[in-house]
């Protein structure tokens, strides 16, 4: 009788399985039909689709190829800060150095008080599309000499593979210790139609060209060209300048009145950290507008809490070793926004980080974080129509679109999901409305 019992649950789950099989496998073929397209045909496509619940793949395309992933990788750099950071940023490490202070230490014995202070790569100072950072106050309230130190950090100010002649496009925004106004100068064009910088210290680095149609800085120095004909009223544009340890003290202490020098003071670990903004304030426009200065700083904060040196490698190399050594994959990550293309993922690697996300964040806080199909960022005109269903990131480089992150099924499912097209030489839009189309139909599906 009891063995009865167990041979008949043993069919029923037999049954129900191959009918799940089947069921999986007719859907599949489904999704396959999917990239029977043109356009998808010319180009580089890969693609995996995951439900997290069965933790089954159900659909793989050159899942296990590697792909340029562009701002994808911006992913990876939260996932980064998730493991690493707390809820707040480390905005600056500070020592009181009490005076007389020797000639070895500040190169000066009569400078009185003074404080220290070295840079994590916070970059929300004085930063115009953030909230206003308690570093402003704390500094301009403080009593002793102001002394900046970037002796902790050997970050260069380019990432490697970084396009050389974007250096004035606003998305390649330099690297720094201590960034300042988001290392970018903001133009806005006044009621007259004419250019105007947002900081009064560059107005004496301005100069007038007829030949331009927008801003455009010099690539070796801080010469601003603006057009010498009348421009749209109300136009901004943001040009990143050319930043030094020098020109930081300078605008420094520009912004907050008193005076900031600059000595080469060794690194102290005993230093004290202050915080800044509430980290979701970085992730979330780094994720939904896809802001390429926010990601690599948070890898350079990253390497910040992990050693006492300021380097995205550095960052990069903890990162994988600690937390991502079981990818399926292990990937070419050699940046924190994705600007670089010697980055290389495969899609099913991108399927085990979104997991691991996941897994660290509440969904609530994760789809508020990414951006949302039909509704913000990168992704807000696209995915029209009822409720939001795609919250993801993209990546977009000339010829490489590629889209990650969770799909919320018709049946109430959240599967993740990652396309990656690369190689391609139609429009971009293109290649996004045959992605919709595809992720659409997955989520009727499903």
């Amino acid at each position: 009788m009891k063995l009865s019992y167990i041979l008949i649950l043993l069919l029923a789950a037999g049954h129900f399985a191959c009918t799940t099989t089947r069921k999986t496998s007719r859907l599949a073929a489904g999704i396959d039909t999917l990239f029977n397209s043109p356009t998808l045909a010319q180009h580089h496509v890969g693609f995996a689709l995951y439900d997290p619940e069965t933790k089954r793949m159900l659909h793989e395309r050159q899942a296990d190829h590697y792909f340029t992933p562009a701002s994808n990788t911006k992913l990876f750099t939260f996932y980064a800060g998730l493991c690493v950071l707390g809820d707040s940023v480390p905005a600056l490490r500070y020592s009181l150095r009490k005076s007389p202070l020797g000639a070895s230490t500040l190169g000066a014995s009569t400078l009185g008080d003074s404080l220290v202070i070295w840079g994590t790569g916070d970059p929300s100072l004085l930063h115009p599309d953030l909230p206003r950072s308690r570093v402003f106050d704390f500094l301009k309230s403080r009593p002793e000499k102001l002394v900046f130190s970037n002796q902790n950090s050997t970050q260069a100010t380019y990432g490697p593979g970084w396009g050389w002649d974007n250096y004035s496009d606003e998305y390649q925004a330099e690297l720094s210790s201590l960034p300042v106004y988001g290392n970018i100068l903001r133009f806005k064009v006044d009621e007259a139609r004419r250019w105007q910088p947002a900081l009064a210290y560059f107005r004496r680095y301005l100069a007038l060209d007829s030949s331009l149609s927008a801003v455009q800085r010099n690539l070796t120095t801080n010469l601003f060209r603006l057009p010498g004909v009348p421009a749209t009223p109300n136009r901004v544009q943001d040009v990143p300048y050319l930043t030094s340890p020098e020109l930081t003290v300078q605008l420094l202490a520009d912004t907050l009145k008193k005076e900031v020098r600059l000595r080469n003071v060794p690194f102290d670990r005993t230093a004290r950290t202050m915080h800044s903004v509430p980290v979701d304030t970085l992730y979330q426009r780094m994720l939904q507008v896809s802001d390429n200065m926010l990601a690599e700083h948070v890898m350079l904060l990253v390497s910040g809490v992990v050693s006492d040196t300021l380097s995205v490698p550095r960052g990069i190399a903890h990162v994988r070793k600690t937390f991502l050594a079981d990818l399926p994959d292990q990937p070419n990550w050699v940046d924190g926004s994705g600007l670089s293309r010697y980055n290389l993922f495969t899609p099913r690697t991108m399927i085990n980080l979104l997991e691991k996300i996941s897994a660290k964040v509440p969904r609530e806080r994760l789809f508020r974080l990414l951006a949302v199909g039909g509704l913000n960022g990168t992704l807000k005109n696209q995915y029209k129509g009822g409720a939001p269903f795609v919250f993801a990131k993209t990546g977009s480089l000339s010829g490489v679109y590629n889209l990650s992150g969770y799909l919320v099924a018709k049946s109430g499912k959240v599967l993740l999901f990652s396309f990656m097209n690369n190689n391609f030489l139609v429009p971009t839009a293109e290649v996004r409305r045959q992605v919709e189309r595809v992720l659409r139909a997955v989520r009727e599906e499903y």
